[in-house]
């Protein structure tokens, strides 16, 4: 009853003012059946530039008065939903229809707010997640929408350094806990970052299964975290554990969160973890996922974690083959955790 469901709704509801003049005002603007009045936003930076055609103005009411529009559209991003409520109550109040969105302004969290808009005389819409679409078609669905943090941008000056793997349970977790094991040892304030449930074990420093967070809060979530051992923690260098794969075969799902994760990490370096003959996964191989790590994240594989267990594959054979340092944590062959330490120091600088 108070969800878009086509074009046709929004011709019906022009001319809109914009509340947001960034990424989804601009989307809304754009869109077949939209006609736009103006726009409003409360940065001041915004404010008296021209955005989609339109100066970027200040005050909703003089917009309401200066302009023909019918509707007032809240596009707003997640976090902002006090500005968002604030902004739908005067709309109302000017005698404007609303529309806002699942991100901004969910109704089926407001109902109050859609019984003041019917005592008004207004219409109030809401650009639905369509969550009534995955339940058609799986048969089941999420009881609300699940993307619910703040989008964030937060970038360490400490080193963060990533731990993948090219596949699920093979050994991501072990190294990026002896890692950080080893830095502590030499007296570094080394944080570790587990993003599973299982990062339980000492001396894992902070833990959280990101798979349980909605794909877009994943990165997010992780640079949150690394915000808070740099301010909290104070933190000299961060080691953050993958999940799953970028390029693991048989099961895709979890690769959407591994690259999450890396987005969220921002790392300066990256260790591989491989495990050869794998009894219950798919990996593709070293190659395929150093390739895959450095062409969606601007960072550095340097050196390779190597987990023997199914296959007594000869690590030096391995470096003269990818040119990078390969290490056995189990069996500490070839240098063991020390070196693959003293590789990580070596890149980003003692």
């Amino acid at each position: 009853m108070y969800s878009i469901t086509s074009s046709k709704d929004f011709e019906e509801l022009s001319p809109f003012i914009i509340i947001g003049a960034g990424g989804g005002g601009e989307k809304l603007h754009n869109f077949a059946g939209v006609e736009t009045a103006g726009f409003l936003d409360d940065s001041k930076e915004k404010q008296g530039k021209e955005f989609c055609g339109h100066i970027v103005e200040s005050d909703l009411k003089k917009l309401v008065e200066e302009t023909d529009s019918k509707t007032v559209a809240i596009m707003l991003p997640i976090g902002a939903e006090g500005a968002a409520l604030k902004y739908a109550v005067e709309a109302i109040d000017l005698g404007q229809n609303v529309l806002t969105s699942f991100r901004s302004l969910p109704l089926e969290e407001n109902p109050s707010l859609i019984k003041f808009a019917n005592q008004a005389g207004v219409e109030i819409k809401q650009i639905s997640s369509r969550l009534d679409n995955v339940e058609k078609t799986m048969g089941a669905r999420p009881e609300k929408v699940t993307e619910v943090l703040p989008k964030i941008t937060y970038k360490s000056e400490k080193p963060v350094i990533f731990v993948g793997g090219t596949s699920q349970e093979c050994g991501k977790r072990t190294t990026t806990r002896k890692l950080g094991e080893e830095a502590k040892k030499r007296g570094i304030n080394a944080k570790i970052f587990s993003t599973d449930e299982m990062g339980l074990e000492e001396p894992t420093d902070i833990n959280f299964r990101a798979g349980s967070l909605s794909v877009m809060d994943v990165p997010a979530a992780v640079m949150g975290t690394i915000k808070y051992l740099d301010e909290v923690e104070d933190a000299d260098m961060i080691f953050i554990e993958g999940q799953s794969s970028l390029t693991e075969q048989g099961n895709p799902h979890p690769k959407g969160l591994s690259a999450s994760i890396l987005f969220g990490a921002q790392p300066d370096c990256v260790v591989l973890c491989h495990r050869e003959n794998h009894p219950f996964r798919e990996p593709v191989g070293i190659e395929t996922e150093l390739k895959a790590i450095e062409a969606v994240e601007p960072t550095k594989v340097i050196a390779l974690s190597i987990n023997r267990r199914n296959a007594d594959l000869s690590l030096d054979e391995l470096e003269d083959k990818y040119n990078l340092p390969a290490v056995d944590l189990h069996t500490n062959a070839n240098g063991g955790i020390e070196r693959l330490l003293d590789t990580i120091l070596e890149y980003v600088g003692e």
